[in-house]
């Protein structure tokens, strides 16, 4: 398996082939598809091994959260099978079109795509900088290496793996899956070991029901945000591939993943200090585990910013940038990497994660307008009309769709940040129905999602008949 120089084709041929991919956002074609579900386990699977997973877990015991542990068991489930439902959906998409999703989000956004392509290729170079603050830091606990080169060793890694593309990253997350489920295994049983099961809530009535959908509405998010990248991972799968079994085995790859390593820290939630790297090595009490933690931390951020790196890339290209994809992704590594810098000489990154959460909220609307368009499509759609930019139609009505949405949302998110643009604008109606009814329930991600749906829907349903003939 051994890396060789860009195919004819611009695009790997079979599983282990690890030709860099040159293809950009042009459709797969069907006899040039290959793979199986199982690689569809693994490569959703394994990005959830991660310390962020860990320390969502651990927010059940926040003073605004005070969960329980089997309330918090309970919100763990329904949260990640409700997150993963949009990502199990959506990638059902990728070997119906051979097109990955952002590109293929062209179909409802039209030219429009330009701000939630640029939008979300932002975003995952925020993400890739604060990852890899943990997987630098693990690295730099265990060898004693400065902050620089640990940093500099897994952007390069993961630089590697965005650029090479689709099959590297597959290949990765295939044989890592069975590494990083091996090292927490003994990490689980580790922490077990100190575990507070017996923890009860700390609030009750409908102060305790507005914790519980919190706390679930923040797992949710957790995997939610991968709806971005659904059939970026997709789209190589032969166009037979069972859209149940997609749908099925991605809700269980990230149930199973996130739920797990969440669930780990909701364990040791009263033990945990903050979110970082030197807490799970304190719990873990240092020696052989903490070692042992300190490589799966920085193995799992490999893992984790190659998909930011390689979706990346394919964001920018559908916002109708210009660029090779295999460019484009090395810049979002380089891009991420100073960005890691910038975020570890002070005290940006838990504010600049605030920020990104409360950007987060836009991912619900967005993926309302992507999926109301496919079912208007009956599913079908020619995506060679995608390819080019400057044929694409306005798509201002799902733009419009998207923001409204989000608009309406706000009032009842529960943010961090949002808090804050609300104490610094108050005619901002940020998380007001959160707090003032809901009792501190967060359901913005619902009523974004179904406000753009109806909006899309009606728009697309009022527009001329010919309007709606799939593509």
């Amino acid at each position: 398996m051994a890396v060789e120089a860009l195919s004819p084709e611009g695009m790997p041929t079979h599983a282990g082939d690890l030709s860099i991919e040159g293809r950009g956002i042009e459709p797969i074609p069907a006899d040039a598809r290959y793979g199986s579900l199982g690689r569809i386990f693994t490569v959703w699977f394994t990005p959830q091994l991660v310390p962020a997973a860990f320390f969502v877990g651990t927010l059940a015991a926040a003073d605004f959260l005070k969960v329980g542990f089997v309330t918090g068991v309970l919100a763990i489930l329904v949260g990640n099978v409700v997150g993963a439902l949009l990502v199990g959906l959506l990638g059902t998409m990728g070997p119906a079109t051979g097109m990955a999703q952002m590109p293929l989000a062209r179909a409802a956004y039209g030219k429009s795509i330009v701000v939630p392509g640029l939008l979300n290729w932002l975003s995952c170079i925020g993400w890739d900088g604060i990852n890899s603050i943990f997987g630098a830091a693990a690295l730099s606990l265990l060898t004693g290496m400065p902050f620089f080169v640990s940093l500099l060793i897994i952007v390069v890694l993961q630089a590697a793996l965005g650029v090479i593309g689709y099959e590297a990253i597959h290949t990765f997350e295939k044989y890592m899956a069975i590494v990083l489920g091996a090292m927490f295994v003994v990490l689980t049983i580790a922490i077990f070991g100190q575990a507070s099961t017996g923890r009860a809530d700390g609030f009750s009535g409908a102060d305790q029901i507005g914790a519980f959908i919190l706390f679930t509405t923040i797992c949710a998010s957790f995997v939610l945000a991968w709806a971005l990248y659904a059939s970026d991972y997709s789209r190589y799968l032969p166009t037979n591939t069972s859209s149940f079994g997609i749908f099925w085995v991605t809700l269980l790859a990230l149930t199973l993943g996130a739920g797990w390593i969440e669930v780990l820290g909701l364990a040791v939630a009263d033990k945990a200090t903050g979110p970082s790297v030197g807490t799970i090595n304190t719990i873990l009490g240092g020696g052989l585990l903490g070692g042992l933690a300190m490589i799966a931390i920085a193995l799992g951020t490999v893992a984790v910013n190659a998909l930011n790196d390689y979706t990346g890339s394919l964001s920018l290209l559908a916002a109708g940038i210009r660029v090779p994809r295999v460019a484009s992704a090395f810049v979002v590594a380089v891009l991420g990497f100073l960005f890691t810098l910038y975020l570890n000489s002070g005290d940006f990154a838990g504010k600049f994660e605030g920020y990104l959460l409360f950007l987060s909220y836009w991912i619900a609307p967005w993926a309302a307008v992507v999926l109301v368009d496919w079912w208007l499509r009956r599913q079908r759609l020619n995506p060679m009309r995608l390819v080019s930019f400057s044929a694409l139609p306005s798509g201002l009505l799902g733009l419009v769709s998207l923001v409204i949405g989000f608009l309406v949302s706000l009032p009842f998110q529960q943010s961090s940040y949002g808090e804050e643009l609300h104490t610094r604008y108050p005619f901002l109606p940020i998380n007001v129905i959160s707090d003032n009814v809901l009792h501190y329930a967060d359901l913005a991600y619902v009523v974004g999602f179904v406000v753009a749906a109806v909006i899309f829907w009606v728009g697309s349903r009022m527009m001329p008949a010919t309007s709606q003939e799939p593509m």
